[in-house]
């Protein structure tokens, strides 16, 4: 696709930074909210919130993921523009198609 946001973008960020970085995401015009499990915000592995973000267009993933990196607060960003996968296992009718890529 040419431009990525159709579906909810997950980004990993410190607790104490959520509220803030929530605001940030609403000033680029998305809507970020807390990833919930149990009616509670959801805890990764390493102990932080996943934010669930909307309303993005995000035409240059590389520029967007830097970006993005650098706000203090943010651990990851689920684009992985820098990490291109290299095999999709795609699910089909007639069962499961590799497509490898370079």
């Amino acid at each position: 696709v040419e431009t990525l946001g159709a579906f909810p973008l997950p980004v990993e960020v410190i607790p104490m930074a959520t509220a803030r970085l929530i605001k940030q995401f609403a000033e680029m015009g998305g809507r970020a909210t807390v990833r919930l499990k149990d009616g509670k915000p959801f805890i990764t592995d390493n102990g932080q919130h996943i934010l669930d973000v909307t309303g993005l267009q995000i035409k240059d993933p590389l520029a967007f993921e830097t970006s993005i990196s650098q706000w203090p607060g943010v651990v990851t960003v689920g684009v992985f523009a820098y990490q291109k996968a290299q095999v999709c296992l795609l699910g089909t009718a007639s069962g499961v198609k590799t497509l490898t890529f370079e």
